[in-house]
């Protein structure tokens, strides 16, 4: 008995030297594992994008624009440079001559060049002091002047991107583009302000109103918005799929977070943002929204009007709340001329740091 209770004892002891030598060789791997992915992610330091909007604006701006892009060309951090729209300002003529100087001048930048479009060089062409165009004909003209390489970027250094052009049904935007940097997703939607283009022509057309609107200005907005919505889609459906880090989403417009969903003037945006919070939420990972419109350089985590869809209406009696992961910032606009440094650094936790840069010269 004395040895079977010692055999008992001994092979116990045997049995626990084993466990805790499993046990340290599946430490010993997943020390291994951490190792091997502070290694890979010390291979990929963090690298810096500019971003800017609604730039240079008004005729009386390009000089300073130029000294902006000097700026961003001497930064050798930066990769790529994003330009949120509006390129011209809300008063001047939609010419086909303004429209092209822009794109002349946006190949001044060295490095790869996004652009998404605003309201200005289109949606509001329709204005008497902007020319009277119609806008569907200016929009026209953008694509065709921005965008004649699709799944190439628009200036500077080419790059190759992904463009919705080439998802069946979905050609005409040739705007929508993807990428993927530093284990981050890169999405530009075309959506603008004037509320998203709900906002009537009233310069081509008196009549056209909210309650009265022209078909053809709500059948491009009911495309369009159908074809952002797919791609904000596919944007995060490639971020899981990929296992990214993180989504960065480029706008013109600013979306009127704090605006009640039932107010008119925020119809144009309710669609888009409902799911893209709901995209935000399930993804689970930092999420940075930028836009213009607004002119004021900003950074902050916007509270949200909830709203619970219930056949067709909504409800907003919850009160305002915000999504931990997401983050809007708002680029300098019209005056002063000044960019936004992005960071993308795998390692931190926050994914993303925006930094503005202020151009002396402009001061």
């Amino acid at each position: 008995m004395a040895f079977l209770h010692t055999s008992h004892r001994v092979i116990g002891a045997i049995s626990s030297l084993i466990t805790a030598q499993i046990l340290i060789g599946c430490t010993a791997v997943a020390d291994d594992d951490n190792a091997r992915q502070k290694y890979l992610e010390s291979k990929h330091p963090p690298i810096s994008f500019a971003l800017v909007a609604d730039a240079p604006y008004g005729d009386e701006n390009v000089g300073a624009f130029d000294s902006l892009i000097r700026s961003v060309n001497l930064d050798r951090h930066v990769k790529f440079v994003m330009h949120g729209g509006d390129i011209k300002s809300g008063g001047a003529e939609c010419t086909d001559e303004r429209l092209i100087a822009r794109f002349n001048q946006y190949q001044k930048f060295r490095k790869p060049f996004i652009f998404t479009p605003g309201d200005n060089e289109w949606t509001d062409c329709h204005r008497t002091s902007n020319g009277g165009y119609n806008p569907l004909e200016r929009l026209d003209f953008i694509r065709s002047l921005f965008f004649p390489n699709p799944g190439f970027t628009t200036g500077g250094r080419k790059m190759r991107v992904q463009s919705q052009a080439y998802d069946p049904g979905f050609e005409t935007y040739v705007e929508n583009t993807l990428f993927s940097r530093r284990n981050v997703m890169f999405s530009s939607i075309h959506v603008v302000g004037s509320n998203n283009n709900l906002r009537p022509w009233s310069g081509i057309d008196e009549t056209d109103s909210y309650d009265n609107p022209r078909t053809d200005r709500i059948a491009e907005f009911e495309a369009r918005e159908a074809a952002s919505i797919a791609w904000l889609n596919k944007t995060f459906d490639l971020a899981e799929k990929r296992h990214r880090k993180g989504v960065f989403i480029l706008i013109h417009a600013n979306p009127q977070f704090s605006t009640n969903f039932i107010e008119q003037n925020r119809a144009g945006f309710n669609r888009f943002l409902e799911v893209l919070f709901q995209r935000t939420q399930d993804f689970g990972k930092p999420v940075l929204l930028a836009h213009g419109d607004s002119h004021v350089f900003f950074t902050d985590k916007p509270k949200l009007v909830p709203w619970y869809a219930d056949g067709d209406t909504l409800s907003a009696e919850d009160p305002q709340t915000f999504i931990p992961n997401f983050t809007r910032v708002q680029t300098f606009g019209d005056t002063p001329q000044h960019w936004i440094k992005v960071t993308i650094d795998p390692q931190n936790p926050e994914l993303f740091t925006v930094a503005p840069q202020v151009v002396k010269e402009n001061l």
